[in-house]
């Protein structure tokens, strides 16, 4: 009764449809439903995207010209030209999930379905775990399966075929047969109004598992090179987007497809005093938190983003807190479990006598992500800012 009465309600807040063989035929109308609705109306919902997009100022990265020409695109338009040169690419690539055929929620597959056809670009009944077992099935046979998780707070359900069948195939098979043909990709972290079903960011729960990936892009160029890496990428991988960051950012992106190396963090700004490290929306926070420190502490900041959170890259941030001695890590998951914990774990056995004080992190409380509470809950700049004081100071 239970599972009936969550479903019901999950239909009602989707604004989706079911036709009589059960299968979600979605409307082109409900884009975004899930969480836009969740705003009386369009003004108000700009008016609250934009208040919470305050808590940080997206900067976008030099024009990657080493990948060929280049086009304008948002976040969500380079996730849609990584799938359609994947699907130009791969006669056996295809993508699926709860309302794709349509665009999607958050039109990151619009136009493929005219483009490919409706046996390359799908939709599913609203089953996570359906998605991700017939996932499973595709790539074992050795298609490239592309599929959505429509937010990641709905991933739960699928996690038992992520952890126990997807990322132990190769393994208890001995490396006979794999399923590394899979990539599940999801709307990740907080959107302004999204409140406790919309905003959260489960990277952690997935970090404890061997033999998946965990991908998280922090602007367009990064997203299509590693979408498109994961894609390629011989083992089963989760790749989480940052919703807010689908039209908040803005940048030049190649047209062509370009990888990314998966498992290497990046340097974005090199410093002496203090490393932060972060990943997805909270990189942004991070680099407008060294300039803060620069400007009013006379601190210099070395700005790390992870990138690939499983397996991540232990030798970059180890690396950069022996020069600097100090490691401040920010994540918008609870603080309790999350990622930073394992990252705080690994830096202070690595690098115990080379810290001049103890590790810093700014995170999400332990409490589910609220409503009309989220400016206080996100760990802003303002918080960032006092730890790197403190640090200092020590």
């Amino acid at each position: 009764i239970t599972t009936v009465m969550a479903a019901a309600a999950r239909l009602f807040l989707r604004g989706s449809k079911l036709s009589i063989s059960g299968v979600g035929t979605g409307t082109h109308g409900s884009v975004g439903a899930a969480v836009l609705k969740l705003s009386p109306d369009r003004s108000s919902r700009t008016k609250t995207q934009r208040r919470h997009a305050s808590h940080f100022t997206f900067q976008p990265d030099p024009v990657p010209t080493q990948y060929g020409p280049t086009q304008k695109m948002n976040l969500f338009q380079s996730i849609t030209s990584a799938l359609d040169n994947t699907l130009s690419s791969d006669p056996t690539a295809v993508i699926f999930g709860e309302d794709v055929a349509f665009g999607g929620v958050f039109r990151c597959t619009v136009g493929l379905r005219d483009k490919y056809g409706k046996d390359r670009v799908f939709n599913t009944p609203l089953c996570e775990q359906g998605i991700v077992g017939f996932g499973i099935g595709v790539a074992c046979a050795g298609a490239t399966a592309i599929a959505e998780i429509q937010f990641a707070d709905y991933i739960f359900p699928a996690f038992d075929q992520i952890v126990n069948e997807a990322a132990k195939y190769r393994y208890r098979s001995g490396n006979l047969f794999d399923c590394g043909n899979l990539t599940i990709r999801a709307p990740w972290g907080c959107v302004g109004h999204g409140s406790l079903y919309h905003s959260q960011s489960p990277e952690a729960f997935f970090a404890h598992c061997p033999g998946i990936k965990v991908v998280i892009p922090r602007s367009p160029v990064q997203a299509k090179g590693l979408l498109l890496s994961c894609i390629a990428d011989r083992n089963p991988c989760i790749f989480f987007e940052p919703k807010i960051l689908y039209r908040a950012a803005v940048e030049q992106v190649p047209v062509e497809p370009y990888s990314i190396p998966l498992s290497q963090a990046e340097v974005l700004q090199e410093g002496s005093d203090v490393t932060l490290v972060a990943w997805g929306t909270q990189v942004h926070v991070m680099k407008e938190v060294a300039s803060m420190a620069q400007e009013k502490l006379g601190v210099s900041c070395e700005v790390i983003d992870l990138q690939t959170i499983l397996p991540w890259d232990t030798e970059t941030v180890c690396k950069s807190v022996v020069k600097t001695g100090r490691l401040l890590i920010s994540h918008e998951a609870p603080v309790t479990g999350g990622f930073a914990a394992e990252i705080s774990s690994a830096v202070q056995e690595e690098c115990f006598l080379n810290l001049e004080a103890p590790i810093s992190r700014v995170c999400g409380y332990d409490t589910p992500f609220p409503h009309i509470y989220e400016p206080f809950y996100i760990p802003d700049k303002w918080k960032c800012f006092e730890a790197i004081r403190k640090m200092i100071n020590y």
